[in-house]
């Protein structure tokens, strides 16, 4: 190989691999976009079930509060 046909090689070469790196680069980019998203929805899940559980206990104290006045009533005369 002439040192021409080896400078094109490189030239060849160092083309594909710039780009497979902007490949890289936008692959990169793209996943941190996702991951920022998912982060983002994973922190409104956990507001969403800490509301619900809240709430759930809100709810399970005033059956349990209905249950109990409902016993005085059937032990009442």
């Amino acid at each position: 190989m002439g040192n021409d046909q080896t400078n094109q090689h490189f030239d060849l070469e160092l083309k594909r691999l710039e780009k497979c790196v902007d490949e890289l680069v936008g692959v990169c980019g793209q996943l941190r976009r996702e991951n920022q998203s998912l982060r983002q929805r994973q922190a409104r899940l956990m507001a969403e079930r800490t509301s619900l559980l809240h709430k759930d206990e809100q709810i399970r104290g005033r059956v349990e509060a209905m249950i109990d006045r409902l016993k005085a009533m059937e032990q009442t005369p």
